[in-house]
């Protein structure tokens, strides 16, 4: 049903340009997206628990190593961040626990966190 409603929504956005080349295209886009949605269904909870385990098994250094190397590998993906991450390592840490929080909160209440 809510490929029908979003087939017939891109016609109207395209109406000149839509042709039977991107009815294939899209049909075959959302057919691969539910599809994989459909092998993800009962994952999560299993995923939030192992990963609500991993973080409870993390020592005081293995938190630190973590917290280092969110902003060492991003830094290096992302060499412009540097410029807007200009705060104390303890403000940087405090960053880096709230992604960890909102992680398990994504499994937890994944409504909640894209409000």
């Amino acid at each position: 049903e809510f490929k029908a409603v979003m087939l017939a929504s891109l016609r109207s956005l395209v109406p000149k340009d839509w042709d039977s080349n991107h009815e294939v295209a899209w049909g075959w886009l959302w057919e691969n997206v539910e599809r994989m949605l459909k092998n993800l269904m009962g994952k999560p909870a299993v995923q939030e628990k192992a990963l609500e385990r991993l973080i409870m098994s993390l020592t005081d250094d293995a938190v630190n190593y973590l917290r280092r190397e969110v902003y060492k590998r991003f830094f290096a993906l992302a060499p412009a961040g540097q410029d807007y991450f200009k705060q104390s390592t303890t403000r940087l840490y405090w960053i880096a626990d709230k992604i960890v929080e909102m992680t398990i909160e994504m499994y937890r209440e994944p409504k909640k966190m894209v409000e």
